[in-house]
């Protein structure tokens, strides 16, 4: 089935010892989750690669006869035109000196991403959920502005690892076109068990 365009990236930091979602000052925002947003200028692209990887060739009578079993530990390479300077360093786990400087921490922390795209007629949404992963920002390519401003997006990208309830899987999909899915059992699945405030529900 095709998809047409970007409408959403979600994020949240997971708690590494419990699987929960990271909320209140210490996360993305009261609830935890970080949705883009016209206002921060939203996602560009993100793609995605290593969904699935071909399995070792296996021969016997003279012909191949089955394959060694893969699992998908995918990688995201994401753009955002803007994303606000704190969630960018939480999810790059970043420390701050207090006084305006940063510095990258030796244990990354651990975050969840679901990347959203639509239906050729946009009546439903296709979801890449990772439940658990790092981000990194490889580098930046600061450039002088010219006649026009010249911007540098925040290009990071996203490394999946495996989740024991997806059978080991760095990747599930949801598709909201099917008749049991909801919307905020798919967040609290994904987001380590994220429950949105009243005044966001």
């Amino acid at each position: 089935m095709a998809q047409v365009g970007l409408k959403h990236t979600y994020l949240a930091l997971i708690d590494k010892e419990t699987g929960k979602i990271i909320t209140g000052d210490a996360g993305l925002s009261a609830d935890g989750l970080y949705t883009s947003n016209s206002r921060d200028l939203g996602t560009v692209s993100a793609n995605i690669t290593n969904i699935a990887t071909a399995g070792a060739a296996q021969y016997g009578d003279n012909g191949q006869v089955d394959t060694l079993k893969s699992k998908s530990f995918p990688s995201v390479a994401g753009v955002w035109n803007n994303l606000p300077f704190d969630i960018k360093s939480k999810i790059l786990g970043r420390e701050s000196d207090g006084k305006g400087g940063y510095v990258q921490s030796m244990d990354l922390p651990r975050v969840a991403l679901l990347v959203e795209s639509e239906s050729l007629d946009r009546k439903n949404s296709f979801f890449y959920a990772f439940s658990n992963g790092q981000v990194i920002e490889t580098g930046v390519n600061v450039q002088t502005d010219t006649n026009t401003e010249v911007r540098q997006n925040d290009t990071l990208t996203y490394q999946s690892f495996g989740d024991d309830r997806w059978n080991g899987q760095g990747i599930k999909i949801f598709y909201s076109g099917d008749e049991g899915f909801k919307k905020e059992e798919m967040l609290a699945e994904v987001m380590g068990g994220y429950s949105a405030t009243p005044s966001n529900a």
